[in-house]
């Protein structure tokens, strides 16, 4: 017996005993996972298509490990204006062991362990609840900062930017390197340019003098 389930907005075809990647769902190894969005049924039965989806079907499964999958290279090149940006990214995934297909009507074998498990619909959330978290940080050292608004081209707007990258003093901006600001370039599109444009990182060392 096979199964069509959706989460994180993909969907898979699984059996009993596979293992697949799916998009991140938050949890810890051996945790059972209750994905309860079928769309398809198939066997020996025939198949069974739902409208879109099956009442009562699900497919349990348990997390074997939350990881990063492989690197994926972005490469971008303009003509003729002397540009060209590598950066990397890895899409974080979780590693799942099925371990059963519970048809509607029928009682899950696991059924005791899978009260706890994450629904389906919260794996697709679980990667948002991490950008709050990301942005703190920066934010704790908001007293006592100096004035980019000083720097070349650097508004209040384009200020509260560089702060909330974490970019809060004129020593910092001082000790910037091109790896540095290729890191930024991800976060605040542009700068790079913008930062080589106004010289910020000599007139940073200036006004870090006092």
């Amino acid at each position: 017996m096979y199964a069509v389930i959706k989460t994180g907005g993909k969907q898979y075809k699984v059996a009993e005993g596979d293992r697949l990647a799916v998009e991140k769902i938050e949890g810890e190894a051996g945790d059972q996972i209750v994905f309860g969005e079928v769309l398809m049924l198939g066997g020996t039965d025939g198949v069974t298509v739902g409208s879109p989806l099956i009442d009562g079907a699900q497919v349990i499964g348990e997390l074997v490990e939350v990881r990063k999958g492989e690197k994926v290279i972005v490469f971008k090149k303009r003509r003729r204006q002397n540009y060209r940006r590598t950066k990397g990214h890895r899409q974080w995934e979780a590693f799942v062991a099925i371990s059963e297909i519970v048809l509607p009507g029928a009682k899950p074998k696991t059924a005791a362990k899978a009260k706890a498990a994450p629904k389906a619909k919260a794996d697709e959330a679980a990667p948002k609840a991490e950008k709050p978290a990301a942005k703190a940080a920066p934010k704790a050292k908001a007293a006592g900062n100096d004035d980019l608004t000083q720097l070349n081209g650097v508004g209040p707007a384009y200020a509260k930017k560089l702060n909330e990258a974490g970019v809060t003093s004129f020593a910092q901006v001082a000790a910037w390197k091109a790896a540095d600001l290729d890191a930024l370039d991800a976060e605040i599109p542009g700068i790079k340019a913008k930062a080589e444009t106004g010289d910020w990182v000599k007139q940073a060392k200036e006004l870090a003098k006092g």
